[in-house]
This record gives structure tokens, C-alpha cells and sequence, in this order.
């Protein structure tokens, strides 16, 4: 009860509001400033004449004192890898997609234009018609040999047995999640799978793994790599960069 009549007070609620979203990595002058900007802001927007469409209160401030950015602020990983995956299930139109533990975002959009079911050790709590869920483990999934037509699994196989997400540790995670990727492909099926990359085999425990080119190659031999691409920075490029050191693998692959 004292909460709500606090919260109601401009200068507690305010400095409650302002206190609660500073925690942040900009240093603390930086901080302050946005700090400062925000009041300014604040100030300016109720000397202006009063809208009474709407309820401006105390109680209902919500600052983001940190969105005036210069640029959209974005994880060009995701936003490359995740458009890369779409864009190749959209032109290959599978009558059906599954994929395994990647982002449920890019997983909504490509279920806008096929059927898609997702695999993953954790249920997620949203739905869409088209987005089927079953919860499965990348170890021993619930699919017979030969019979995935269209499979992703993006930003996934360098998790597998670190333990980050629940999962069992193993030294040879990775080993083990890519070849029952390959058992459950279908004959002439595709496989779009992306990975950190850089000049040699790494563990960075337990966020993630990151591999050679080769060694990436090396693990799906026994499919036929029809395309890659590479991310490092915020571009795109079509080819591995051994001199660029760590980014991010995308490859396709279909089963001959």
C-alpha cells in the first residue's frame, strides 16, 4: 500500500525509475547523462499543453534513457544469419521445415510460409498455427533415419554438451549433434546450419565452441556443401577469411 502511494509522488517515482535502469556498461558519467536527459525531456514534455486524450502521471513513468542511439541498434549475427536461413527455405519451398533449437523468431517468420516444426529442450511459452512444437534433445531426436526433407539448426552445435542451457556436459557434444543431424536428412534433403568460426578449434566455456573451416567441413563430410557465407563485423561475405580471426559460418548443405 505505502508502494503504490509512493510510486504516485514525481520525485520518488522518478528517482525509483531512474535508479532501476542504470544499471548498465556505459560508464557512470554516461549514465548520469542520460540521466540528466531524460529530466530535461521530462520537464520540457509537461510545460507543453496537456494532451487529455491521455493519462500522464507519476506512477506510470517508464524511462528508456538509453534508445537515443545513432544507429538502430541490432546483433548482426542474428540479423544475417537469421535472413540467410529464411531467404534459402523460402526459395527451396519445402512442403514442410523442421528445425532444431534455433531462434524462435526467425522460426515465426519462416512459419508464415511453410509449416515449421520446432525441436528444442525447452517449450517455448508463444504460438502461431504453422509453428509446431515437440520437445526433443539434438542427441536423440524423435525423427527415423532419412526422413527430414529441410532441417536448420542455427547457432546451436557449438552449445551442445557445455551444460549453458540444461544440457548433459560432453566433451564431444558437438560430434554426437551433427551426426544425428545427418541420420535424420532425407536423401536429397537440405541442411542450413551456422556456427562460430575462426583459425582454429576453440572452447570458450560454457558460452560456446568455434571451429575451423575445415574442421566444420570436416564434420559434414559426407554431405555435399552447396554454399557459405561468412559474417565478420557487420558485413556479410561469400568467403572464409582465415586473416579476419573470429565471426560466424553459414553453410548449406544437401544430402547426395
Amino acid at each position: 500500500m505505502l508502494r503504490k502511494i509512493l510510486k504516485k509522488i514525481p520525485f520518488i517515482k522518478i528517482t525509483y525509475s531512474l535508479v532501476s535502469v542504470m544499471k548498465n556498461k556505459n560508464s557512470f558519467f554516461k549514465r548520469i547523462g542520460f540521466s540528466l536527459d531524460f529530466l530535461k525531456d521530462y520537464s520540457n514534455f509537461k510545460k507543453q499543453k496537456e494532451n487529455k486524450n491521455f493519462k500522464f502521471r507519476a506512477e506510470d513513468l517508464y524511462p528508456r534513457i538509453y534508445d537515443k542511439t545513432e544507429s538502430t541498434p541490432i546483433d548482426p549475427v542474428y540479423f544475417y544469419q537469421n535472413s540467410w536461413c529464411a531467404k534459402k527455405i523460402f526459395e527451396n519451398k519445402p512442403k514442410e521445415h523442421v528445425d532444431v533449437g534455433s531462434d524462435l523468431k526467425m522460426l515465426g517468420i519462416i512459419s508464415q510460409f511453410v509449416p515449421t516444426t520446432m525441436i528444442d529442450i525447452r517449450p517455448p511459452k508463444v504460438s502461431l498455427p504453422e509453428l509446431n512444437f515437440k520437445k526433443g534433445n539434438i542427441l536423440n531426436l524423435p525423427f527415423s533415419d532419412y526422413s527430414i526433407n529441410s532441417l536448420s539448426s542455427i547457432c546451436v552445435i557449438e552449445h551442445i554438451g557445455l551444460g549453458r542451457y540444461g544440457d548433459q556436459l560432453d566433451q564431444f557434444g558437438t560430434e554426437k549433434a551433427v551426426k544425428e543431424l545427418v541420420r535424420v536428412l532425407a536423401k536429397k534433403g537440405d541442411l542450413y546450419i551456422s556456427v562460430p568460426v575462426d583459425n582454429e578449434n576453440k572452447v570458450y566455456f560454457n558460452a560456446h565452441r568455434v571451429f575451423t573451416r575445415n574442421y566444420v567441413l570436416e564434420l559434414f563430410s559426407s554431405l555435399k556443401l552447396v554454399e557459405e557465407q561468412y559474417i565478420y563485423g557487420n558485413k556479410m561475405f561469400d568467403k572464409y577469411n582465415k586473416e579476419k580471426g573470429f565471426g560466424t559460418g553459414l553453410y548449406y548443405f544437401k544430402k547426395i
